[in-house]
């Protein structure tokens, strides 16, 4: 059970964090599914138009992961304590340098199939791929965390928690579809929860307000 997830907010983003993270989570799943099929030739990948497309949509689908993340961080993360906020940042990092991936996919990758077409054939050097390996661990570790973190603290169902964490290590391969769609598809989850738990709190504010007005004319 779920303890309350409504302590003070001091920011528009905190109190709007449900429907930040359901907005974000949905975009984030569609734009992942909208990859697949995706070719293997890593050319015709950075040449197609709609590929092309679907990458920039894709970039922008982790910046709005990003922006849902602050915010379930200020809704939720007072609860978690200091695992919380370790959670946070490595879920903040990782989102980004992944994010950054997903930039290099959409905008570099064009221009390089362009003017140096034989950098998608050659070997890659060990920088970039120790630079590819750690933007998806961070990414995947973060996520995992973050949803254990969540459990910890029991602000949120622990099924939504779970598919938190199973998301997040999906999401470690999440430069190929489908597998940034489970982790969309949980932080969606939990936007919904939270527009459902703020409207039962709104109507229970409502419910005593009423009650309060009542009980002050008798």
């Amino acid at each position: 059970m779920a303890e309350s997830s409504h302590p003070p907010q001091s920011s528009p983003l905190a109190r709007h964090a449900g429907a930040v993270a359901l907005t974000a989570g949905v975009f984030f799943a569609v734009t992942d599914l909208g990859r697949f099929p995706l070719v293997d030739d890593r050319l015709v990948l950075a040449t197609d138009p709609v590929v092309l497309t679907v990458n920039a949509a894709f970039f922008f689908a982790f910046v709005g992961l990003l922006v849902a993340l602050v915010a379930l961080h200020e809704r939720l993360g007072p609860a978690c304590g200091r695992f919380g906020l370790f959670a946070f940042l490595v879920a903040l990092l990782g989102t980004m340098t992944q994010g950054g991936n997903m930039w290099f996919d959409a905008f570099a990758a064009p221009w390089l199939a362009e003017v140096l077409p034989q950098a998608f054939v050659v070997s890659k050097t060990t920088i970039l791929q120790v630079g590819g390996l750690l933007s998806y661990v961070l990414l995947a570790l973060g996520w995992a965390l973050q949803g254990v973190a969540w459990l910890r603290a029991r602000v949120v169902p622990v099924a939504v928690s779970v598919a938190v964490v199973v998301g997040g290590l999906l999401a470690y391969n999440s430069g190929m579809p489908p597998y940034g769609t489970p982790l969309g598809l949980a932080v969606a989850a939990l936007g919904g929860w939270l527009i459902t738990q703020d409207r039962q709190h709104a109507r229970a504010q409502t419910q005593d307000s009423r009650t309060q007005t009542q009980d002050s004319r008798t």
